[in-house]
């Protein structure tokens, strides 16, 4: 029953959450929420690349090595395909092989 009423608590709060914007902003979005919504995502996405490279360590095996190779991965298919979907989940497997397969 304490599952079912925290499930629920959390459901509504995440619908509220998504809902809360179209309700405030019914009329016209201001201009610092649309550039927001246009810089925010590569901003974010800089700081999980950085999070994710930041225990790396160029000075031990195997060098940092499977995360460069996955990165470059990652660039290469973006550019290509334009699917950033597709290029993390390449990245992701790549890594995934090298790390358990190459090194």
């Amino acid at each position: 029953m304490n599952t079912a009423i925290l499930i629920i608590i959390m459901s509504l709060t995440t619908i509220i959450i998504r809902a809360l914007p179209f309700l405030v902003f019914r009329k016209k979005t201001p201009l610092y929420i649309q550039y927001l919504g246009k810089v925010l995502p590569q901003a974010i996405i800089g700081m999980l690349v950085i999070y994710c490279l930041k225990d790396v360590s160029l000075s031990v095996h195997p060098f940092g090595l499977p995360e460069l190779i996955a990165s470059g991965l990652v660039v290469i298919v973006q550019i290509l395909s334009r699917n950033s979907l597709f290029s993390i989940l390449s990245g992701t497997v790549a890594y995934m092989l090298l790390v358990q397969l190459v090194f």
